[in-house]
């Protein structure tokens, strides 16, 4: 993975200087003297390091620490500058403050050796999944889903995907959800990361349905997510624009985060559900609220949570709760996803107990898309009436 470094510094043979080490030890780099240009990139570009001089004709540093600690950059940052040394380490203090991460200072003139082992030390190669790096990643869309099928656990007919998010990592390969969703979650990062699942997800539904693919996709959302009010209307006006049918879009909400502003939540949930999209609440069973959320949220799908799944095969407990849960969905007009189907006999149990579709390895693992259209074409031919006909 490559290193972004964004200089702001007005001396031109000085940026000129720098620029030339850290492109030496493998940065992109770029320069400015112009703090709405600095602004612009800042957004656009993404960097993961930032140097810094602290007194400029059109801005000073203090005045662009803040704006980097108010747009919540996550960038390494290097001050440089060739006044007092007291001054200098109370911006570091200062930066700090504001919760950046200030990784060094440097008095101008700058020896060359003391610059490129500060650059060289905070490679971000060193934090191979950070805050910055996912930045990074989502920036140039190495951020994208992976699908997992779901069968009719009757007809064995294929009849959508989950789309799972992946990060295509230059270092440590292809990452999945619980490698760095959590982190994405903390750092406020949860939303451009659904936005960009989102939009893969479609652009993807819109080419299977010029090929004559007509499957679901379903998407995840988080808790972050149901607090954007515009979130029902930007997607809508996404499968305007491509041509998309709404009721091929499902959303997966787990009850715990339909919990987390219920009032929002709800209107956003019914909004998605007035436009045509399907909702489904994911790992049913597993919260403290499941029959209230089915009584209050306008959801079409349930999908039992793995727990029970897993176990439906060998525990006369897990059957029970499983047979309940599919008959209370029925019984509301709802479908039901059996998650975890990760052999045969749970697969034919589900289907016994009259839960309609299966998701699992036992199915197939996650896959690319480029992968789906010939997946489809084998999977009625290798199991015409189910796993063990294999």
């Amino acid at each position: 993975m490559t290193d972004r470094l964004l200089i702001m510094d007005d001396e031109a043979d000085f940026a000129g200087f720098v620029r030339k080490v850290a492109e030496g030890v493998g940065y992109e780099v770029r320069t400015t003297a112009k703090p709405a240009e600095f602004r612009q990139w800042l957004g656009a570009w993404q960097p993961s390091h930032i140097a810094l001089d602290l007194v400029m004709p059109e801005a000073d540093g203090v005045e662009m620490l803040r704006i980097l600690a108010e747009a919540g950059s996550r960038a390494r940052i290097l001050i440089m500058s060739g006044f007092d040394a007291r001054v200098v380490d109370a911006a570091r203090r200062l930066g700090m403050e504001r919760g950046l991460d200030i990784v060094g200072t440097l008095q101008k003139p700058v020896r060359l050796r003391d610059l490129r082992s500060l650059l060289e030390t905070n490679r971000q190669e060193d934090d191979a999944v950070s805050e910055a790096t996912l930045g990074l990643a989502l920036a140039d869309g190495r951020i994208e889903p992976f699908y997992q099928p779901k069968v009719d656990l009757h007809s064995w007919r294929p009849v959508g995907f989950e789309a799972l998010v992946r990060w295509r990592h230059a270092r440590l390969g292809t990452l999945g959800a619980d490698d760095f969703v959590p982190m994405a979650e903390a750092s406020g990062q949860i939303d451009a990361l659904s936005n960009a699942v989102t939009t893969h997800a479609i652009a993807q539904a819109q080419d299977w349905q010029s090929q004559g693919i007509d499957v679901e996709i379903a998407i995840n959302l988080s808790a972050r997510n149901l607090t954007e009010e515009s979130l029902a209307d930007r997607i809508d006006a996404q499968c305007r624009n491509s041509g998309v049918r709404r009721d091929r879009i499902a959303f997966e909400i787990t009850e715990t985060a339909a919990m987390a502003d219920p009032v929002r939540g709800l209107d956003i949930l019914t909004r998605l559900r007035l436009k045509g999209f399907r909702l489904s609440i994911d790992d049913f069973g597993t919260g403290y609220s499941s029959l209230v959320q089915l009584h209050r949220l306008p959801f079409s799908e349930l999908k039992i949570a793995r727990s029970f799944v897993r176990e439906c095969d060998r525990s006369t407990e897990a059957r029970v709760i499983v047979k309940t849960i599919v008959d209370l969905a029925h019984n509301l007009g709802m479908s039901v996803v059996g998650e975890g189907v990760e052999n045969e006999d749970i697969a034919c149990r589900l289907a016994e107990l009259g839960c309609d579709v299966g998701q699992g390895y036992a199915i197939a693992r996650p896959m690319e898309a480029d992968a789906v259209p010939a997946w489809l074409t084998h999977w009625p031919q290798d199991h015409p009436t189910g796993l063990a006909k294999a």
